[in-house]
């Protein structure tokens, strides 16, 4: 058996202590050495040089090359276009989410999004792009429908197919969207057309006032209203916020929602770029 793919000693996922720990049970090699990667980033790490990560994982600078190589085209690192420094993805972080849903990994855009959600009676989420879906990474409830009406830390939306999808994509270079919307289009045919006329519709709506609509519908009984958020670190986010159709009508969130949810994303997009 290869020893270089199994072996008897698991690399810790200490990055403050990254030695070989012994056990008698086997473990991958390769995967452990990702593991140790990705776990050399501490909450105080916005980018790390490969130099960086090989002096705290205690791996080869050769070993460390192929392994952010191989984390960029899995999506778990993302590189800085200027540099050789790398930083978490979303695809890292959404591995986190489920388990830090009680983490008060942001509160004061916690805050807002829950002032927000009883002041408007919706329920608001903040979701980042993990490859072809949305991750929610933050949610607020309004007490006043049912819990059961909103999506959960770690769940995932479609890119193609959500207002909240559609306000990122509205974001991004013409080319990086085309893209995306051409491998996320995993529609039956028939619905092709539709999906890319309503995508279309949305993007045109978030250039023109910066935000966009999703009505309710048969089989669909909420409303979405969304807004993306721009990092100054060239990362997306998409904030939106949902209720029952009945109780959003066109009026109301065009002339109310869509434009105090601009005005929240700038709020959480200046509190950020502060960090």
């Amino acid at each position: 058996m290869d020893n270089d793919i199994l072996r008897s000693e698991p690399l810790s996922l200490d990055a403050s202590n990254p030695k070989i720990l012994t056990t008698s049970r086997p473990t991958v090699a390769p995967f452990a050495r990702a593991l140790s990667v990705l776990a050399a980033f501490t909450p105080n790490d916005r980018w790390l040089a490969n130099s960086e990560l090989a002096k705290r994982s205690q791996l080869p600078a050769s070993t460390i090359t192929r392994m952010t190589r191989t984390l960029v085209t899995l999506g778990y690192l993302r590189m800085a276009p200027d540099s050789r420094r790398f930083c978490l993805s979303p695809s890292a972080l959404a591995l986190g989410y489920r388990a830090a849903a009680d983490a008060e990994i942001d509160l004061a855009d916690n805050q807002r999004m829950s002032t927000f959600a009883e002041r408007h009676q919706v329920h608001v989420n903040l979701c980042t792009r993990d490859r072809l879906d949305l991750v929610v990474i933050d949610s607020c409830r309004t007490s006043a429908f049912p819990a059961s009406l909103q999506l959960g830390i770690g769940a995932r939306m479609d890119l193609a197919s959500s207002a909240a999808g559609w306000a990122l994509l509205a974001s991004l270079p013409d080319a990086e969207r085309r893209y995306l919307i051409r491998n996320a289009e995993n529609q039956p045919r028939c619905e092709l057309r539709k999906l890319r006329m309503q995508s279309n519709e949305a993007i045109g709506q978030v250039r023109q006032g910066g935000f966009c609509v999703a009505p309710g519908k048969s089989g669909q009984p909420m409303t979405m209203v969304a807004a993306p958020i721009q990092l100054n670190d060239h990362s997306t986010l998409a904030l939106s916020c949902s209720g029952p159709a009945k109780l959003m009508g066109h009026a109301r969130t065009v002339r109310d929602l869509g434009p105090a949810l601009v005005r929240m994303a700038q709020e959480i997009k200046l509190s950020r770029e502060r960090l």
